[in-house]
């Protein structure tokens, strides 16, 4: 009796969690036109960078796909991370942050939908990306480990989502300021792991920050998987790594959610946009 209960209960959550899909879904509908500038951006960016490995080394070269595997991998990992740190700044957006917030649903299947959503324009983005990079780039793959470097990728978005709630508290705390402060984080992660330069070229002072980055243990470890074949057993102490991240970053981004939420609602800050 009560594992049916349990059963209907997780049903209904799941239900909930794909209807904030379905939504975000339509508001993409809505502005498709600035979905297919952005998109059409990302394309030209990630073909830019790889031209430049083409520059350097030949169409075919390890430097090529050594860039073309930073773009792709930093732009999903980039799309978690900012989809889930801005959902409370698109509720602000749209108007719909206190029908939202005052929902009965509970606030796990909110952030759960947040995260699916992610995920899944994420994926839908890099896909259509790298079929660009296929059209334009020989790649040779024949040495790569795909499979491991799938994993890498899986572990990595365990903890972009944990950081993404971590930085989703920040548009609450500060309705002016949050959005922009999240950009920043995300500009900081950007610059210090490593996406298209080996962190060693940098700055010995700012070295140490690449170490906080969940995004330079992916790079590592994709890059290991896709120009090397490396192994799992090769790339396990990224992944634990990552993992680690993403065991601690999602519960205490929900916690900090949760005290974020209850703090903006007492200080009339939930709705404010400026």
């Amino acid at each position: 009796m009560m594992g049916d209960s349990l059963l209907k209960i997780g049903w209904r959550e799941l239900r909930a969690s794909y209807g904030l899909v379905e939504r975000n879904f339509n508001l993409v509908k809505r502005y498709i036109g600035w979905e297919i500038v952005f998109l059409f951006y990302t394309v030209v960016n990630t073909l830019t960078i790889g031209f430049i490995g083409v520059d350097q080394s030949g169409r075919g070269g390890e430097r090529v796909l050594y860039l073309v595997a930073g773009a792709l991998l930093w732009g999903f990992l980039s799309i978690l991370f900012h989809e889930v740190s801005e959902s409370v700044a698109w509720e602000r957006w749209e108007g719909t942050i206190e029908y939202t917030f005052m929902a009965p649903i509970r606030r796990l299947t909110y952030l759960g939908g947040v995260c699916l959503w992610a995920t899944l324009y994420g994926a839908i983005r890099t896909i259509v990306v790298m079929i660009a990079v296929a059209a334009f780039f020989r790649l040779d793959l024949t040495r790569s480990n795909l499979l491991g470097a799938l994993v890498v990728l899986l572990a990595s978005s365990v903890s972009f989502i944990g950081l993404g709630l971590v930085a989703a508290v920040l548009p609450l705390l500060s309705p002016e300021r949050g959005a922009q402060a999240t950009h920043i984080m995300e500009g900081i992660i950007l610059l210090v792991s490593g996406v298209y330069y080996d962190v060693s070229v940098m700055p010995r002072w700012i070295q140490p920050l690449s170490v906080l980055s969940p995004a330079t243990y992916t790079l590592k470890a994709a890059r290991a998987a896709l120009l090397h074949g490396a192994p799992i057993r090769d790339i396990a102490p990224e992944l634990i790594i990552l993992l680690a991240i993403g065991v601690v970053c999602v519960p205490l981004g929900l916690i900090v959610f949760h005290w974020g939420e209850t703090y903006a609602m007492r200080a009339g800050k939930l709705k404010r946009s400026g």
